[in-house]
């Protein structure tokens, strides 16, 4: 079973266990998130697509840390000129640990 969750702009392909980066969260190190923007549903040969959403789904996960990525360096240059600018910047993350997929039964 996995699932296509939206959250950060960006769209994961998660499933039960999985461990996954997104932007970084307002939640606290250690919490429950409820992923509720769900894309996309396959379970046991069953798909569902969502339009734009796929309802009664939610994905749960915790919150195992806040990090900042590798520095990307950006170079500023004109040549003749005598000037150089360089400048860093390091990207805050988020790291989630998917516990579980939740459907809702429909009857």
């Amino acid at each position: 079973m996995y699932a296509i969750i939206e959250t950060g702009g960006k769209q994961y392909k998660v499933s039960e266990g999985d461990t996954i980066a997104v932007e970084k969260l307002s939640v606290k190190q250690g919490e429950q998130i409820v992923f509720e923007r769900i894309l996309h549903l396959s379970t046991d040969g069953t798909v569902k697509i969502g339009q734009p959403y796929v309802e009664g789904c939610t994905v749960k996960g915790t919150v195992l840390s806040h990090e900042r990525a590798r520095k990307v360096v950006v170079v500023k240059y004109r040549p003749r000129k005598n000037y150089r600018r360089e400048r860093g910047h390091r990207q805050w993350f988020s790291l989630v640990k998917i516990d579980k997929i939740e459907i809702e039964k429909t009857s």
